[in-house]
Order: structure tokens, then sequence, then C-alpha cells
């Protein structure tokens, strides 16, 4: 598949949005008052949180033929995976705005501290849904064999989860009793990813099922041959569905991605297990750097890699 720009920033920045909204709603959820609002961390994390997934959407309207029209995909959310990742992102918008008018006194309610962990207890779980639905666009295409792998949804949300929690740890490790927690759970969450997109790849190599021209016109048992080619010029599905990506040049390019966003931020995070909270946030934030730029290598060997069966065609 051709990889477009605007997709793969989409998928990236947003996963990163959404993974640090869920660790900030998880905090908030489920810790000690008390510490929630040293230095308003958890607000500034928000704030970042929706600027990514805002940038990341922004990018995706960049693919669509008309924009003005993009209000339509809400409406069918109960067949689409696409309308429901929008409904999704616009519901957790819509409560980390909420949360920070809650703190922040525009509103006024007996208990601020119940009704932000009650926000939090919804935003965590929808930002895990958002996440899951885009890899679901992906995954749900049966045309596409290396989308239908079963690992492409636990790929998406382990990218969602290592982004948001390498940067958790500038903007929340303040409010800790234990922040060496937040580099140990980078160094597990580097080595949980590479593991899973290692098997994704070893399967990809391997050969995915994919059946013959043969299987295409409806005759599985026989040995179908093209007589001549369907055409004499380039079209819109062999620069779209026929993009081809050498062996050599994919495995270099695995070797690089692997190690922006595994090997760098997991080295980032063994200093940072030592270090005070204020010494250690430039590693973090290097860390940070280094993934996303490993994440968008990744993405974009993710579609470049795939093969759309109407190549049996040509």
């Amino acid at each position: 598949m051709h990889p477009a720009f605007s997709v793969i920033v989409f998928t990236t920045l947003s996963g990163t949005g959404f993974g640090l909204w869920f660790w900030l709603a998880l905090r908030i959820a489920l810790g000690d008052r008390a510490q929630w609002f040293d230095g308003l961390g958890w607000a500034l994390g928000l704030i970042a949180g929706g600027a990514l997934v805002a940038a990341g959407v922004i990018a995706s309207l960049w693919h669509l033929g008309k924009p003005a029209r993009v209000w339509r995909a809400f409406s069918q959310w109960r067949s689409a995976w696409m309308s429901r990742e929008g409904v999704f992102a616009l519901l957790c918008f819509t409560i980390a705005f909420a949360m920070i008018l809650v703190q922040s006194v525009v509103i006024e309610l007996p208990d601020d501290g119940l009704a932000l962990r009650l926000l939090s207890c919804l935003l965590a779980p929808l930002c895990a849904a958002a996440v899951y639905s885009t890899a679901m666009i992906y995954a749900s295409l049966k045309p596409i064999p290396a989308w239908r792998h079963r690992l492409v949804p636990p790929v998406y949300l382990q990218f969602a989860a290592l982004g948001g929690g390498i940067l958790f740890g500038p903007f929340a490790a303040s409010t800790l009793d234990a922040p060496n927690m937040i580099p140990a759970g980078v160094i597990v969450g580097c080595i949980a990813l590479w593991l899973t997109k290692r098997r994704y790849w070893r399967a990809l190599d391997r050969g995915l099922p994919m059946p013959a021209a043969a299987d295409a016109i409806g005759l599985p048992a026989r040995h179908a041959i093209s007589v001549e080619p369907p055409h004499t010029e380039a079209n819109y599905l062999n620069r779209e569905m026929g993009f081809v990506l050498a062996r050599k040049h994919a495995r270099k390019l695995r070797t690089i991605a692997v190690v922006l966003f595994a090997l760098i931020p997991a080295l980032c995070a063994l200093p940072a297990w030592w270090l005070p909270h204020g010494d250690a946030s430039p590693l973090f934030w290097a860390g940070a750097i280094s993934f996303q730029l490993g994440a968008l290598v990744e993405r974009w060997l993710f579609f470049a890699e795939a093969k759309h069966l109407v190549m049996l065609y040509y």
C-alpha cells in the first residue's frame, strides 16, 4: 500500500495523545487527591494530550477529498470503525475539557474531587476505545492480509500506551510516591513492544495466507494465468495498492524503527530511574522525541509492506 503521510502522522500523534490522557486519567482516578495537582502537571498533561490528538486529527483531514463533509463520518458509528473512532475522540475531548473546567473553578461543584475521579474513570476506557477503533479500521479490512493479522490491534494499543507513558514522566512523576515506577514501566514497555512487533514482522516474512489468482475468479482448484496485461499505463490502483518495498530496505527501516522507538527510550529511562524528577525530565523528553520518530518509521512500514489482493488482477 502507498504510505499516506497524513494518515501516518494522524495515527502516531493521536495515539500518543490518547496514551497520555489514559495514564493521567488513571493517576487521578486511583491516586491520592493531595498529590494530584502538584505544579498543575496533570492539567498541562491534559492540554498536551489534547494538542497531540488535535494535531493528528487535523493531519488526517489532508487525506480526505472533501474535509468539509467530515461531520458525516459520525453518523455511521453503528457499522464503521472510523466513525466510532471519531465519536470516542470527541467524547475524550469533552471529558478532558470538563476536567480542566472543574478544577479551574469555572464549574463549581460540592465535591470537585469526586467529579474529577468520575470523569477520569470515563476518560481512561474511552481513550483505549479510540485507539482500538483506529487499529480496527485497518484490522477489519479482509483484502489486506498484513492488516488483518491478530497482532495489529495489540501493536496500536502498545504504541499508544508506551508513547503516552514516556510523556507521563515529565508531567506527573513529581506527584507519585514512587516516581521511579515510570522509568521501570517505560523499559518494560519498550521490551514488550519490541517483542510484539518482532512477532508481527516474522509473520510477514514467513508469508501470510494469500489467495491465488484462481481463487479470485472462483476457480480455486485450477491454475489461472493472465493472457495479457489489463492496461498499458499505470493507474490509481497501481499507485495506491501496488506500492513495492524491497526486502533489504524493509530490514534497514525495521532496525531504525526499533532503535528509535524501543532502544533509545529504554536507554533514556535507565538513568532516569535514579535521578530526581527535575533532573530526569530532559531524559523523558529525549525518549519521547526518539519514540515519535521511531513510531513514524514503523507506521510507514505498516503501510508500505501491506499488499492489497486487488494486485492479483495485475
